[in-house]
């Protein structure tokens, strides 16, 4: 399929796929953590639970939603909420061996699924927050409200983690620039790109961009997560040299971002494709580091230009 010359989707050659398809990792047995740290696994995701031993910091899970959707050949279908909460514990119930007492765990879903992340979440973890993002992608509906919105829920495993709160600093441009009796700013500074004032993060996230065909980070997965989101969750919830690890690890954004920021990654993901992708994408990260949207420390509002 050609694309036009603007695109700048990843894509993999057979090349590619010869190149990183010898470098994809298997757990047959246990495993230790040395043998784990900054590694790709193609392999089902209980077969790989099974062999890894506790030593994650942060999880960050985007398992397929309740709804119809294919993955290259694998299809998953929409199922009561009921059998959908089933499914979520056949697989949350078996990490739990995995994490460390001080870790944090991030699960993605959208309205159809929420409630059931969270009834089987509380069950093994501490839930803290749920996060709601603005996910501006797609056609509008005629007879419904369009869907421009997903959740994540924040658990952790323990009242004892870690969580930094100014390494998620939002710069939000200043619509009512308030001064003082002298006229100094409040709060706020000046500069050539305009009025600014850096605010503590909520758990309402709009200033995301769901990545598309001109964002060097985009891919053919159908379900992939902003880069700038996984930095959200990473700079929060991790220190550097923590281990973040993703069971549902899709074109690889959780694994990129953890390597952008300095974080050891585990990502277990069945489809080689994807795996390849994953690798593919870490290679480039090697090369540039920059994340869109952050900067100078700081999380931008969506266009707004920057330096």
């Amino acid at each position: 399929m050609s694309r036009a010359p603007a695109n700048r989707t990843l894509t993999l050659s057979d090349e590619d796929l010869a190149r990183y398809q010898p470098a994809l990792a298997k757990l047959n047995s246990p495993a230790i953590i040395d043998d784990l740290r900054d590694k790709l696994v193609c392999q089902d995701v209980f077969a790989a639970l099974r062999n890894i031993p506790e030593c994650v910091d942060l999880m960050f899970a985007d398992p397929p939603y309740n709804l119809n959707k294919s993955f290259n050949d694998r299809k998953f279908r929409k199922t009561s909420i009921d059998e959908y909460a089933e499914w979520l514990d056949s697989w949350l119930a078996k990490t739990v061996r995995v994490l460390k007492p001080t870790a944090s765990v991030y699960i993605c879903g959208d309205w159809r699924c929420s409630a059931a992340i969270h009834r089987v979440g509380e069950k093994y973890f501490i839930p803290q927050n749920r996060i709601t993002w603005e996910r501006e992608k797609g056609r509008g509906a005629k007879s419904n409200w369009k869907n421009c919105s997903e959740d994540i829920w924040f658990f952790t495993v323990s009242d004892d983690y870690y969580f930094d709160v100014e390494a998620v600093m939002l710069k939000r441009q200043v619509i009512a620039p308030y001064t003082d009796r002298n006229g100094a700013p409040k709060d706020w500074t000046e500069s050539e790109n305009g009025r600014f004032r850096l605010t503590h993060p909520s758990n309402l996230w709009t200033d995301l961009t769901v990545p598309y065909w001109s964002m060097p980070e985009n891919t053919d997965h159908p379900t992939q997560k902003p880069e700038k989101l996984l930095a959200k969750v990473i700079l929060a919830s991790s220190r550097e040299g923590d281990l973040v690890f993703d069971p549902f690890n899709g074109s690889g954004t959780t694994t990129v971002v953890a390597k952008k920021l300095g974080r050891h990654y585990l990502g277990v993901e069945i489809d080689e494709t994807y795996c390849c992708l994953a690798a593919k994408r870490l290679e480039l990260a090697s090369q540039n580091r920059s994340i869109q949207g952050y900067a100078d420390r700081v999380f931008w509002e969506r266009n707004t230009r920057k330096k």
